[in-house]
């Protein structure tokens, strides 16, 4: 029977954070765990289980370890992360290939590649003939080194990323088919000289949807195993920053770079058109209070946690307070808020100032009086295929409290809003809100798209400010656009 080693190592990390990601962060799932703990969710992890038995496999389970995206990977983290793999593979009595779960915007504090990082020390542990087929976050910085070392890449092709168990899948299915001597994968990058703003990472739409297309239109042929878009994390002051296309052949480079380069043109050839012309926290909350189509979701874009943003941003907060919004909801990060309230007990009435509290990048804090309305232990479950895969959620010690006919909740841990049941589970009814902030910029689509009666995307500072030019990039690649208008 062949034997695969499945496992990962995942982080996206913020460069402009000041906060470093340590041991501690990751959540970690060791070997006899690791397939019980992931089976059922939708994660690439899950497609390579069920490889296992629709392939024809044994999956052997190392490590999967991932951190919420937050400030850069501490070198000790990084250092045991990648041993623990490495000691996992080598005590394998014979392992035929390894599918790997990487994020490909990775950043330790000595390593600004990462990810490359990772397989360049495989490599170096456990050979040249290994193979290693990666799948990456459609938000992966793609460096040369990543297409190096490893045998096959493959990128989600969603955002939101609804698609990680499919990509799983297909990584399963291209490991076989080296393992059967069936196809000698080559691949090839191409990287425009670009960011792409975050806004217009909507696959759905173009300028996105076009090219994904054009994608999986190329997967149809014969000698092309795999078409990948990656449209890059901007918040990594790397030099790999931005887009890239990656396509992998079967044993023909010169086709692989050929249609890499097809793909990247057609990105940059609509990049004047990647405009942005977004209201600010001010602006959108008037056009929330006059909207007559309900729930109008505000999107906090400075304050992205899916993008290492702290989830205490107060800048849309102020402005509903300010103008006497009603029925709204917002989510604070804020545990010091959770305390006073635990404290305060259910019923109780409290006077406190959330938010604002884990830098002078998101806003003041924001005074508020209410009624503790709910304490709850933070835990959730998705079942519906949302972006980041995952099944069980906990975003700490919660409560919910009444001001007036709006709430306001407040968690122990950053939680992105993926998933309705983030609401759901405290008993807030989303459909039944007038406004609701969500702190993210295109992955909480999958779960709110569906309710909203409007969507507002809102232009605010923060650590994940939508418009590059607000931050001073020193390590990327130049000319670059927009830092650098003209190529």
């Amino acid at each position: 029977m062949t034997t695969i080693a499945i496992g990962g190592i995942m982080h996206e990390s913020n460069t402009f954070s000041d906060t470093r990601t340590d041991y501690g962060a990751f959540s970690q799932t060791f070997a006899r765990y690791l397939i019980n703990a992931w089976a059922e969710t939708h994660h690439e992890m899950a497609g390579f289980i069920q490889g296992a038995s629709q392939y024809d496999y044994t999956a052997y389970p190392t490590l999967m370890a991932s951190a919420t995206p937050a400030g850069p990977v501490t070198d000790d983290a990084f250092d045991r992360l990648t041993d623990m793999l490495i000691q996992h593979l080598k005590s394998i009595p014979e392992c035929d290939g390894l599918l790997l779960a990487l994020h490909g915007a990775l950043v330790a504090e000595s390593y600004p590649d990462g990810d490359g990082e990772i397989l360049r020390r495989l490599r170096a542990e456990l050979g040249r003939d290994l193979p290693i087929v990666v799948t990456l976050d459609q938000h992966a910085n793609v460096s040369e080194q990543m297409v190096a070392e490893s045998t096959a890449l493959v990128i989600y092709k969603t955002t939101p990323h609804i698609d990680q168990r499919q990509r799983g899948l297909q990584a399963a299915e291209l490991m076989m088919r080296i393992l059967r001597d069936e196809v000698t994968p080559t691949q090839a990058l191409a990287k425009p000289p670009m960011l792409l703003n975050i806004l217009y990472h909507n696959t759905s739409v173009p300028p996105m949807e076009p090219i994904l297309t054009a994608a999986k239109q190329l997967e149809g042929r014969v000698d092309v195993l795999a078409a990948s878009v990656a449209l890059g994390y901007p918040y990594a002051d790397v030099y790999e920053a931005g887009p890239a296309f990656v396509v992998v052949t079967d044993n023909d480079p010169q086709l692989a770079q050929t249609e890499a380069d097809m793909l990247s043109k057609l990105l940059w050839d609509v990049r004047e058109e990647l405009t942005l012309d977004l209201p600010d926290a001010a602006q959108a909350v008037v056009q929330a209070v006059e909207s007559d189509r309900h729930p109008v979701i505000l999107v906090e874009m400075g304050d992205n946690i899916g993008g290492g943003s702290p989830g205490d941003s107060t800048f849309v907060l102020a402005e509903l307070v300010r103008q006497g919004a009603s029925g709204f909801v917002v989510v604070l990060c804020d545990q010091e808020g959770v305390q006073t309230c635990v404290q305060a007990g259910v019923g109780a009435e409290v006077a406190l100032d959330v938010g604002g509290k884990a830098d002078n990048l998101h806003g003041d804090p924001v005074s508020i009086q209410g009624k503790v309305r709910l304490i709850h232990d933070g835990r959730y479950e998705e079942t519906e295929p949302r972006h980041g895969g995952q099944r069980h959620h906990n975003q700490g010690l919660t409560t919910v409290i009444a001001v007036g006919d709006s709430l306001v909740v407040l968690t122990s841990r950053r939680q992105t809003p993926f998933s309705l049941h983030q609401l759901l589970s405290l008993g807030i009814d989303p459909t039944e809100m007038r406004i609701i902030v969500v702190k993210a910029a295109v992955a909480f689509r999958a779960a709110y798209e569906p309710i909203a009666g409007r969507i507002i995307e809102v232009d605010t500072p923060g650590l994940t400010a939508v418009n590059p030019l607000h931050f001073a990039y020193h390590d990327v690649r130049r000319p670059l656009f927009p830092l650098d208008h003209e190529r």
